[in-house]
């Protein structure tokens, strides 16, 4: 079980930081933007990465900043959002930039026992 959602906490990580940094440069090369301009935005990217990696040696710590880093970006595109959004696109983009890093970080912070408790006998849920 622990494997499972090590493996999917891993995954959904990689996963949002390999989109969001393959957009950031994408978007950077699509609209020709100048190389100070998306610097910024690609080591964004980058950092992503580097919190997609960090729980592969330290999960706990790790666990802990994508939560922290989900909620901080939940925060800052809240406040700053692109101009001429409408409402539903903030909230789309909002979920699918923070949203996967914190459901990361939820599953490589539970506990290393399944979900009945015990360590796999197979016996009856604790109440």
């Amino acid at each position: 079980m622990k494997l499972r959602v090590t493996l999917l906490a891993r995954t959904l990580a990689l996963l949002w930081a390999g989109f969001w940094t393959v957009f950031f440069v994408a978007e950077s090369w699509a609209w020709r933007t100048p190389v100070h301009a998306a610097l910024p935005w690609v080591g964004a990217g980058l950092l992503f990465v580097i919190l997609a990696l960090i729980p592969w040696r330290w999960e706990t710590a790790g666990g802990i900043l994508l939560v922290v880093a989900g909620l901080a970006v939940r925060t800052a595109y809240a406040i700053w959002p692109p101009p001429g959004l409408p409402l539903a696109g903030r909230v789309l983009t909002t979920v699918v930039f923070s949203g996967p890093p914190v459901a990361a970080g939820i599953l490589f912070l539970l506990p290393q026992q399944n979900l009945w408790g015990d360590s796999g006998s197979g016996s009856r849920p604790k109440l």
